[in-house]
């Protein structure tokens, strides 16, 4: 399970990694605009990073439910200050828990071509693309950049994807989308080491779509590409839980993230980091120990 960020060939087969998310926009549907300032921004990436976060997920443009776009020059004023302190202030400090060799790797969450070309070029090493590499302009920069890419699906756009989510069989249909997008890719010229896939729960799927996707996660795979799943703070879980409080669904991202390590994912994408990161250990404890010994 071997995915390629640019010169680093990082091995996932027995331990998954941890993806902060940083959010500097002002209407992500969870912590829109507490890290919208830089120097909060980069005080909080320092800190998943030191709480085990294995990537910093950086997007400045909401893709919550019923989100409106923004400009290429507003969203590349709020993430670019953004990855060049990160990288300078954590890019010399090494840390061999972590299989990234330095800080860790930092991640664009755009959908726009030039916004992840000037991220890569000042430091990102991931481009994640909610909208699953269907702008051959992002392919190109993909491949000219060595960059890891992280395709998403995703049934509509954020404005409109809630509202009435249909498919005759989600698994197979998502599944079907992963191979496309894969074999498009791969002839363009993408290394396919480069690539990893994320079901996109929330994202034009409804809580059934959601349960059935991450029940079969496994299924998922294609070509033997590492798996990305984001559930963290998700509104299906205060469906599931019968809450609407955002910190109540705290304790059902943890146990998510566990349970699908179990299931195959190999970076879960989370909020909380420490608590997460935590579970994720434990989990693979159990899933890579013959004998525990302490």
């Amino acid at each position: 399970m071997i995915w390629r960020i640019q010169n680093h060939r990082l091995d996932l087969a027995d331990r998954a990694l941890i993806m902060g998310v940083l959010n500097v926009t002002v209407d992500s549907f969870s912590d829109g605009g507490k890290f919208a300032d830089v120097e909060c921004a980069v005080e909080h990436g320092l800190a998943m990073a030191r709480d085990g976060a294995d990537i910093i997920d950086l997007g400045g443009e909401s893709t919550r439910p019923g989100a409106e776009p923004v400009s290429e020059e507003e969203e590349m004023r709020r993430v670019l200050p953004v990855v060049e302190r990160l990288k300078a202030e954590g890019g010399g400090r090494k840390d061999e828990s972590r299989v990234f060799p330095t800080f860790p790797i930092l991640s664009i969450d755009t959908s726009k071509p030039t916004v992840a070309e000037a991220a890569i070029s000042r430091g990102a090493g991931i481009i994640n693309d909610v909208t699953g590499l269907r702008d051959d302009a992002m392919l190109d920069v993909a491949r000219r950049t060595g960059a890891g890419v992280i395709a998403m699906h995703m049934q509509g756009t954020p404005r409109d994807m809630q509202r009435a989510p249909q498919y005759d069989d989600v698994l197979r249909e998502v599944r079907a989308f992963f191979e496309k997008t894969f074999q498009r890719a791969v002839a363009a010229g993408l290394d396919p080491e480069c690539l990893a896939f994320d079901p996109g729960i929330g994202f034009g799927k409804t809580t059934a779509h959601n349960l059935a996707l991450l029940k079969n996660l496994a299924a998922l795979r294609v070509a033997a590409r590492p798996l990305v799943v984001g559930v963290s703070r998700k509104s299906f879980l205060g469906k599931i839980i019968g809450s609407e409080k955002m910190e109540d669904r705290a304790a059902a991202t943890v146990a998510l993230t566990a349970l699908l390590r179990e299931r195959g994912a190999n970076v879960l994408r989370v909020h909380d980091v420490k608590p997460n990161a935590d579970a994720l250990r434990v989990a693979e404890s159990l899933l890579t120990s013959s004998c525990l010994s302490f």
